[in-house]
């Protein structure tokens, strides 16, 4: 029984109208939970694609650099040389209403900033090896933070649903079974008490018949 509610047909149409939305924000939350899952899902698998090409392109870059010392000596002073560049910009795209950032970064073509005559092939390729670790750390970060807001995304999706399927779903039709029941109650009593009262109308035509006669 749910005493809050009064058990009339306006009360009834009202709950049945708010569980029919409370059905289809269940529906719109489980799919959008769905949704935010598998793009979740596929942006984790290139991440560990992703994770793995840039270990590897590090321990190039790494080795070449190691390489590089020992045949020049230390090339702090020829690093400095090359200049410090970005290259980077953000816009996002909607998935589901979560803002997903989107990292564009333009690779610049090698230039060489330093003099050819005192550096070699493997300082060379550790230039360019840096210059791609440098590319796959940004794919990562943009990929790092999607996934994180679409966690998040999901979190407050899988709340919100299950707050409709255990809570309100539940309570409005409680409310509507209550209601339903005390309306047809009332309907029983009401036809109970015309049936009275029909039966003596009767009662009382026949009692004046056998009056008369």
């Amino acid at each position: 029984m749910s005493p809050q509610v009064f058990p009339t047909k306006g009360n009834l149409m009202t709950l049945q109208k708010s569980n029919q939305l409370a059905h289809k924000g269940y529906e719109l939350m489980d799919r959008k939970r769905n949704i935010l899952i598998h793009e979740m899902m596929s942006l984790l698998e290139d991440v560990r694609l992703l994770r793995d090409e840039l270990s590897t392109t590090y321990r190039q870059a790494y080795l070449a650099l190691q390489e590089a010392n020992i045949t020049l000596g230390i090339v702090g002073d020829i690093a400095k040389s090359i200049p410090v560049t970005s290259g980077l910009s953000v816009s996002y795209r909607s998935v589901m209403g979560v803002e997903i950032p989107q990292l564009t970064y333009e690779p610049e073509e090698m230039r060489i900033s330093y003099g050819i005559s005192h550096t070699n092939t493997k300082f060379d390729y550790a230039y360019k090896s840096f210059l791609k670790v440098r590319e796959l750390t940004v794919k990562l970060a943009e990929i790092d933070n999607s996934t994180y807001r679409l966690a998040n995304a999901i979190r407050r999706a899988q709340k919100r649903a299950n707050a409709l399927e255990n809570i309100v779903i539940p309570k409005f039709e409680e409310n509507i079974k209550y209601i339903t029941e005390a309306l047809e109650e009332k309907e029983r009593e009401a036809f109970s008490r015309q049936k009275v009262i029909k039966n003596k109308k009767e009662k009382v035509k026949i009692d004046k018949k056998l009056a008369n006669d």
